[in-house]
C-alpha cells in the first residue's frame, strides 16, 4: 500500500497528514529522533502523527525563515477544525532548506 489508495485516505492518521502537509512552512512530517513518533496501521506506518482517543502529536520539520510559533499554531488550527475536541500538541522537530 503506497498511501494514495482510496481506503488509506480513510485513515484519520492519513488525513491529519495530509492537512498538516499542506499547511505553509511545513517541509514534512517527522517520526522523532528515534523514529518512535508514528500511527502503525496494516502493513504500514504514518511517522509524525501519534493519534489518540483524545490527543493527537504532530511531530514536523519546518522550512527554514518559517515563522515557528505561526507555523505550529496554523497546524493547531487546521487539525482542530478537521477533529474538534482532539487536543493538539505540535513539536517542531527539525528546521530545513527547501528541497
Amino acid at each position: 500500500m503506497t498511501g494514495t489508495e482510496p481506503s488509506a485516505a480513510a485513515e484519520p492518521a492519513d488525513r491529519l497528514a495530509a492537512v498538516v502537509r499542506a499547511i505553509p512552512g511545513v517541509a514534512d512530517l517527522h517520526s522523532g529522533m528515534f523514529g518512535e513518533v508514528g500511527t502503525y496501521l496494516p502493513g504500514r506506518r504514518v511517522p509524525g502523527i501519534r493519534l489518540t482517543d483524545d490527543t493527537v502529536q504532530i511531530h514536523l520539520s519546518a522550512l527554514v525563515g518559517s515563522p515557528i510559533r505561526d507555523v505550529a499554531a496554523a497546524v493547531r488550527r487546521a487539525v482542530t477544525a478537521e477533529y474538534p475536541g482532539l487536543a493538539v500538541d505540535v513539536t517542531v522537530e527539525d528546521v530545513i532548506e527547501p528541497a
